[in-house]
């Protein structure tokens, strides 16, 4: 136990953790030839096409030092506020953690919240800073942030370059030197906390764990705590770049255990594996439960679809166990998903992924919060979506979740970021300069203000250099009502939302001139509504295909004119009765775009 050690890559978005990693598995020899790629570890396309880690992915180095062979196991992180959830998991697995910080760019909100998050968990960090073959990089302005933000000397900040390897034996040696290895009992029961899950379509589902206590050998009966269910431990083994089978693994592995799982409701991230004939006393303290931020429903375009979409969702589960999901039906898209997923990327990201890997054709409906209704009974009553809630002569107040935003940025971009703030009703808590030309300005702001596009203004008008992230904050009295939309005076429940009383006029009148430019034509006419209640707020109407009935009259009485456009006009108007309008899935997802 003594030779392992067991550590994660933190950092902000694009500071160059995946090629950091790159460069270790190469000086350990860990991956050769025609495996050594760019970002070898992120195995998924969409990673590759994004270019950002969308998964935590653990592989095991051997290093030699001092005579010594060491066992390093090493879980790069994603970077991006919406994937906290896998970094927060991958620390709970570690003992230390690598703070990479780009030497281009100092240090950023993710990078502090990130540190925070290991600090919470007693890890020994160690600071790298990245980037240093750059000529835009400013090592002595950086060193010294890093010093002000954890206290450490000089001499502890590794100066590294993932792209040219320099300062990568360096690192390796100080993971070895400052790492505590794990502690743990080999003789005690076993206890192994499952950080990650994965669904093979061969071998069933394959589960990730560290042995906290006491060793797993192949063959043992095993339980799982929290579930209760046995299994026999087919195979078990270490993370290489495959997995690697084992006869045995001891206190302080992180491994993997096939044992033919077929069910995906039987494995459950922080659950705990023990021996079923000598079990632990209790389970390990798990990751608290996920707690989503935004929430949309997820229909599939063909009803029959449904429980494909469930079984999809489930493995997707297994894999992402940030996402939750309950059954929900809607008038206008049938059965369905109430999805809640920790942001807008997350909610992106999981719509491609179920139309990648399990091929799976979705719907997507308006994103929302999460909102508490007080009814003048004195009932509290959590609403997700706008059907949900309640009519307004039984609502005694509505109170809405807010977060704390800490934007960090350079000097001369603080004027339009206020006004971005202020604009999404954000209110200043606090701005203190990091250094001479870079502030950490703290808002605390409605989380339904943010869904939409609040991230992608702020790097637009920041011109990419401010870095945002935020946690909850408690709820708070809101004026809020339900902006439904109307075709021809049927409600689109697919398109009602919640919203702010003094932004409702604003998004009902762009929402129906979106949707005038987005359904196409019929033989009747369509008036698209904006209501609140039953007041109309807003109105678009699209015109009718029509045909040129009057074309055969040559000249004549302008009676016998008007004769056949009366009668044509009786005809749309009973078309219209029964006439219904297709909301094309473009429309749905055009009008999430909403600017």
């Amino acid at each position: 136990m003594k030779n392992i050690r067991n550590f994660c890559i933190t950092a902000h978005i694009d500071h160059g953790k995946s090629t950091l990693a790159d460069r270790l598995l190469e000086h350990t020899r860990t991956v050769t030839g025609k495996d050594l790629q760019a970002q070898v570890l992120d195995d998924m396309d969409l990673e590759r096409e994004r270019g950002i880690t969308i998964k935590s992915h653990a592989i095991q180095m051997e290093y030699g030092y001092q005579g010594q062979k060491y066992i390093l196991n090493l879980i790069d992180t994603p970077g991006h506020v919406d994937f906290s959830y896998e970094v927060s998991r991958s620390i709970a697995a570690c003992e230390g953690a690598l703070l990479v910080v780009d030497a281009t760019q100092g240090i950023q909100a993710q990078t502090i919240s990130n540190l925070y998050m290991a600090i919470e968990h007693d890890l020994e960090i160690i600071p790298v800073m990245n980037k240093m073959d750059m000529d835009s990089a400013m090592p002595d302005e950086v060193e010294d942030q890093i010093i002000e933000l954890l206290g450490c000397k000089s001499q502890d900040i590794i100066r590294a370059s993932g792209k040219t390897g320099m300062g990568v034996e360096e690192i390796l040696n100080a993971i070895v030197e400052r790492v505590k290895p794990p502690k743990g009992d080999p003789e005690a029961p076993l206890q192994c906390l499952i950080f990650d899950s994965v669904f093979n379509s061969f071998r069933g589902i394959i589960t990730y764990m560290k042995i906290v206590n006491g060793t797993l050998h192949s063959g043992d009966l095993v339980k799982f705590v929290n579930t209760g269910k046995q299994y026999n431990a087919d195979e078990i083994g270490v993370l290489k770049l495959d997995l690697e089978p084992r006869k045995t693994l001891g206190c302080g592995d992180v491994g993997y255990i096939i044992s033919g799982i077929k069910v995906s409701k039987e494995v459950r991230v922080g659950d705990t594996i023990t021996h079923v004939d000598r079990p632990c006393d209790k389970a390990i303290e798990g990751f608290e439960e996920v707690k989503p931020m935004v929430f949309a429903g997820v229909y599939p375009i063909a009803s029959e679809d449904f429980e494909n979409l469930r079984s999809a969702m489930e493995k997707l589960q297994l894999n992402d166990a940030a996402l939750t999901f309950v059954p929900e039906s809607s008038a206008a898209l049938g059965y369905g998903f109430r999805c809640g997923f920790l942001g807008m990327l997350h909610m992106e990201i999981v719509q491609e992924r179920l139309d990648r890997e399990f091929n799976m054709d979705v719907i997507t409906t308006i994103p929302n919060v999460q909102y508490r209704i007080f009814t003048k009974q004195g009932e509290m009553l959590e609403v997700h979506n706008p059907s949900g809630m309640p009519d307004i002569n039984y609502i005694d107040h509505i109170e809405e979740p807010y977060i704390r935003a800490s934007v960090i940025t350079r000097t001369d971009f603080i004027g339009p970021i206020m006004t971005l703030c202020l604009g999404k009703r954000g209110e200043l808590v606090k701005q203190e300069y990091i250094s001479s030309n870079r502030i950490e300005i703290l808002y605390d702001m409605p989380m339904g203000e943010i869904v939409f596009d609040f991230y992608d203004k702020l790097k637009s008008i920041s011109k990419g250099y401010a870095s945002f992230d935020y946690h909850p904050n408690g709820f708070r009295p809101s004026k809020l009502v339900k902006l439904d939309i109307l075709l021809n005076g049927e409600p689109v429940d697919a398109l009602s939302s919640l919203t702010h009383i003094d932004n409702a006029v604003t998004i009902g009148r762009k929402m129906c001139e979106k949707l005038k430019e987005l359904i196409p034509r019929q033989q009747f006419e369509i008036a698209i509504q904006a209501a609140i209640g039953a007041k109309i707020i807003a109105r678009e109407t699209i015109k009718p295909v029509r045909k040129d009935v009057t074309a055969k009259c040559y000249g004549g009485d302008i009676t016998r004119k008007r004769k056949l456009l009366e009668k044509q006009k009786r005809g749309k108007k009973r078309m219209k009765q029964i006439g219904s309008v297709e909301v094309p899935q473009k429309a749905f997802m055009e009008v999430l775009k909403l600017d």
